[in-house]
């Protein structure tokens, strides 16, 4: 009897959960949001209307949060106060160039909390089945579970966030380089970022290809490379971004300008990878301190106490 107690418990709450979950998402059926209906026709002017279109519409994480939203929806607020602010999840959601926004992220990072739940209490569970009181620490792994779950996602963003920016800075000067050639054959500024949107495959053609489409629907250029460098935040794009603007409002030379530019990014470039080496210099002494050192010295050392030792 005392043995089908947890049967009972996990099953019961397993039936509630689903019941509560059906009872609250059946008024939804069939009835598409405001959002939905008015997205297609503003599609040609924002930004979220785009990508609310082109978002697929057999997105496995939308669909198991359309499950999960009537119990766990209201937690999503707390991770902007637990972990990283709205703000910065704005800023790597842009460095990465990913078509979600805010709320979409935390709903990732909420399902993440979930799943590392679910994983943490496995044990638990296994415990109260097993007809064993679990302990204090064994009862926290849930918590630690929904925890790193949620850290997760955030270091992935993270993590991708910065390796794109290291590849728009490496992209920088050769992109910087084509546009100053093309100013020089005589093309405009616009028509030179056409043509690396076009021509080329790299990070650098997505936001150019952004910033052409931004002024054809009538931002200005000056307008639309601020909002390419508020998006980034590289700083040798920004630096960029302003000279460049500067010259658009003074009338100088472009050309000589992007080149002056595209030698400051290769200088910068050799600066980074130098520190760089150096990093990674400091971190190839670990293994040599720690490992190979001790290694050395116990094959130099041992030898010579078991000798005293033995009295030879």
């Amino acid at each position: 009897m005392i043995a089908s107690a947890p049967w009972a418990l996990l099953l019961g709450a397993a039936l509630g959960l689903g019941l509560w979950t059906l009872v609250s998402i059946t008024p939804r059926i069939g009835s598409p949001r405001l959002t939905d209906r008015v997205a297609p026709y503003v599609v040609d002017v924002s930004e979220e209307a785009r990508a609310l279109m082109d978002r697929p519409t057999g997105d496995p994480v939308a669909v198991v949060w359309g499950l999960l939203s009537p119990v766990f929806g209201r937690f999503a607020g707390t991770l902007s106060v637990v972990l990283a602010s709205n703000d910065t999840i704005a800023l790597r959601l842009s460095q990465r160039g990913s078509h979600l926004d805010v709320p979409a992220f935390r709903r990732r990072q909420l399902l993440g909390a979930v799943l590392g739940l679910a994983i943490g209490a496995l044990p638990v569970l296994a415990a109260l089945l097993a007809g064993v009181l679990p302990p204090i620490v064994l009862g926290a792994l849930p918590l630690i579970g929904a925890f790193g779950g949620a850290l997760t996602c955030e270091w992935e963003l993270a993590r991708a966030a910065k390796r794109r920016i290291d590849r728009l800075e490496q992209e920088l000067p050769t992109v910087l380089g084509f546009l100053s050639l093309s100013l020089s054959a005589g093309e405009g500024i616009l028509d030179a970022m056409r043509r690396v949107a076009t021509v080329s495959s790299g990070e650098f053609a997505a936001e150019f290809r952004r910033v052409v489409a931004d002024v054809g629907s009538g931002t200005p250029l000056s307008r639309a490379l601020i909002e390419l460098s508020d998006r980034i935040r590289v700083p040798s794009l920004t630096r960029t971004v302003e000279q460049l603007t500067g010259a658009l409002e003074r009338g100088s030379p472009l050309a000589e300008t992007l080149r002056a530019q595209a030698s400051d990014a290769r200088v910068e470039g050799k600066r980074r990878l130098l520190e760089s080496a150096g990093k990674k210099e400091v971190a190839m002494l670990v293994p040599l301190v720690f490992l190979i050192l001790p290694l050395s010295v116990a094959f130099a050392v041992l030898p010579g106490l078991l000798v005293l030792r033995t009295g030879f």
